[in-house]
């Protein structure tokens, strides 16, 4: 049985498949999943973080745009774009710990990414964490 971490890997190939122009992916998502042995609910976990990824796309790039610091978003590497997407979703619009979503980011970034790709993953995502999470404790005050 396949876990979380396989699901999340699963879904930066997606992801990385759809940014390199694959826009159809998303047709074949199932099977693809499937033929790396996710089923049942991690493959329903990793259908929904890639659908909720691509359904928010536009924003997202938007939250990472605005946590590079000294750095152009079009000059990330595909797989560093992918798995900050994923993790930048995971932190905004779910419920997963956010050490939790990070750490698995990173292991991603270690094996996907270039040298410098686990601090810098690391770095932009706990940005995120601090304004996302501080917006959801600040929402939970005012009610």
């Amino acid at each position: 049985m396949a876990t979380r971490t396989q699901a999340r890997e699963a879904v930066t190939g997606l992801l990385y498949a759809y940014d390199s122009g694959n826009t159809k992916i998303d047709n074949f998502a199932k099977s693809l999943l499937e033929e790396k042995k996710i089923k049942n609910k991690q493959q329903e976990f990793a259908l929904e973080l890639f659908k909720g990824v691509l359904d928010h796309l536009d924003e997202l790039d938007e939250l990472i745009k605005a946590h590079l610091k000294d750095w152009d978003f079009g000059r990330l590497g595909g797989m560093e774009r992918a798995i900050l997407r994923l993790g930048a979703f995971e932190i905004r619009f779910t419920q997963t710990d956010s050490p939790v979503i990070i750490n698995e980011a990173v292991e991603l970034g270690k094996i996907y990414g270039g040298d410098n790709a686990p601090k810098f993953i690391n770095g932009v995502l706990d940005a995120l964490h601090k304004i996302c999470r501080q917006d959801i404790t600040d929402s939970k005050k005012s009610i």
